[in-house]
């Protein structure tokens, strides 16, 4: 009987050599992790896949060119066997929050311990989801603090962040996203990702159903 342990093919992405280098060392001691890839950004990353047989991908969020949101994206319709777990510096909800939504599999803070990332590796890798516990704590409050920000308004009513207000206003008045990010000094993948929020959140699938949403209960001005 074949005793022999297939192990976890781990593709690393981050434009930080140093980061690339120390990852690659400490995650080669592990016997059931091979290392099959360590490149700076999403672009490298996708032609990577498309000849390489990739598990797991470590990605940092703030990579040049196509950011980290768009690479899960990428990778989750391209890919989706293939898992991808968040690797990053940013404790924020709303970057967490679009990681998960984007199809991440796991979200690691750089400052957690190299047992919770290789844990991580180890569930995604088994079809499961990992957050390290200072991510799910976030998570968590994010969600206290939003169900209770809701509570506090009339039945029915959704609570847009300042920004999604700005963006709702804009679409009111038939600006492309292309003018919107001129006007809010943003990229135009983050005005879409404001508009996706801004439909999940009223529940609404067209832009008639949208604007008449918002008009009803005043979220926008007239």
């Amino acid at each position: 009987m074949n005793s022999t342990v297939e192990k976890i093919k781990i593709l690393l992405v981050d434009d930080h050599q140093l980061m690339l280098d120390g990852l690659k060392t400490m995650l080669t001691e592990q016997d059931n992790l091979l290392i099959v890839g360590a490149v700076a950004n999403a672009e490298r990353a996708l032609t990577e896949l498309t000849y390489k047989n990739i598990d797991v991908i470590l990605a940092d969020i703030n990579l040049p060119g196509m950011d980290g949101i768009e690479f899960t994206r990428q990778v989750t319709t391209r890919y989706p066997k293939v898992r991808l777990v968040a690797l990053t510096m940013h404790n924020e909800s709303s970057v967490i929050n679009q990681m998960i939504a984007a199809g991440a599999s796991g979200f690691v803070i750089k400052s957690n311990s190299i047992d919770e990332l290789i844990e991580a590796i180890r569930q995604v890798a088994n079809g499961k989801k990992f957050l390290s516990p200072e991510v799910q704590a976030i998570v968590m409050d994010n969600i206290f603090r939003y169900d209770d920000a809701i509570t506090k308004l009339q039945p029915g009513i959704v609570q847009l962040t300042q920004r999604e207000t700005e963006v709702l206003n804009l679409i009111a008045y038939e600006n492309s996203n292309k003018e919107i990010a001129e006007k809010l000094f943003i990229s135009e993948r983050t005005v879409e990702t404001h508009r996706k929020n801004i439909f999940a959140k009223t529940k609404t699938k067209s832009m008639a159903g949208l604007i008449r949403y918002a008009l009803e209960h005043k979220l926008i001005s007239k």
